[in-house]
């Protein structure tokens, strides 16, 4: 054997030691790539590569990309509840609640953002986002109005839910340099009082 042959790295193949099986490493890969590049621009190759496993496991586990993004866009269980819980307390804060849950969920922890940052992406090119992105904020909207009072309840829930859509949108998919720059914390300090006049107006509020 030559010296460089011996020297040549070997791809990885099977199950790596730890705790994440391949799958769920390959499955990690591609909510980052899909969350960060869109569905269009993500290839099957370029998931391997960030798992650093061969192509051929790639589809072995999932068949195609459309299975491997229909896999990546579970919405886990803590992104739901945290939405639908902020309707718990009282209607004073409402406004701030939804604001830092939202943007909790959809830009600060990885496990919950990258699903529905390769929704919002695989939404401009893909139909089966499309139609998970509008389950998922239309049921969003439905906990929601039940708890929101006064007239037109569902439709004030919608308002402020596309305002939150496209703050995250400016944000993470335009990359607008100030809205980029902004801390979270001042964005709920701008946002809230507005998102809460949506929710609870004023008027209702002192009836």
């Amino acid at each position: 054997m030559s010296m460089e042959n011996s020297c040549t790295p070997k791809a990885r193949r099977g199950r790596r030691p730890g705790n994440y099986s391949t799958r769920q490493i390959v499955l990690k890969a591609a909510r980052a790539r899909f969350a960060s590049d869109g569905f269009a621009a993500t290839t099957i190759r370029l998931i391997a590569a960030d798992a650093e496993v061969d192509v051929s496991q790639v589809m072995q586990f999932f068949g195609s990309k459309n299975e491997l993004f229909a896999a990546v866009m579970a919405i886990p269980r803590s992104a739901m509840d945290r939405i639908d819980t902020v309707f718990d307390g009282p209607d004073e804060q409402i406004g701030e609640r939804v604001v830092r849950a939202f943007l909790t969920s959809w830009e600060t922890i990885p496990e919950e953002s990258e699903p529905l940052l390769a929704m919002l992406r695989g939404a401009i090119v893909n139909e089966h986002a499309r139609d998970q992105l509008r389950d998922f904020i239309q049921s969003r909207l439905m906990s929601g109005s039940n708890e929101v009072h006064g007239p037109e309840a569902a439709l004030r829930a919608g308002l402020a839910s596309s305002m939150l859509v496209g703050i995250v949108t400016s944000r993470q998919i335009i990359g607008v340099p100030l809205l980029v720059a902004a801390e979270l914390d001042k964005l709920v300090t701008i946002i809230a009082p507005a998102i809460q006049e949506i929710l609870v107006p004023l008027h209702d509020s002192i009836i």
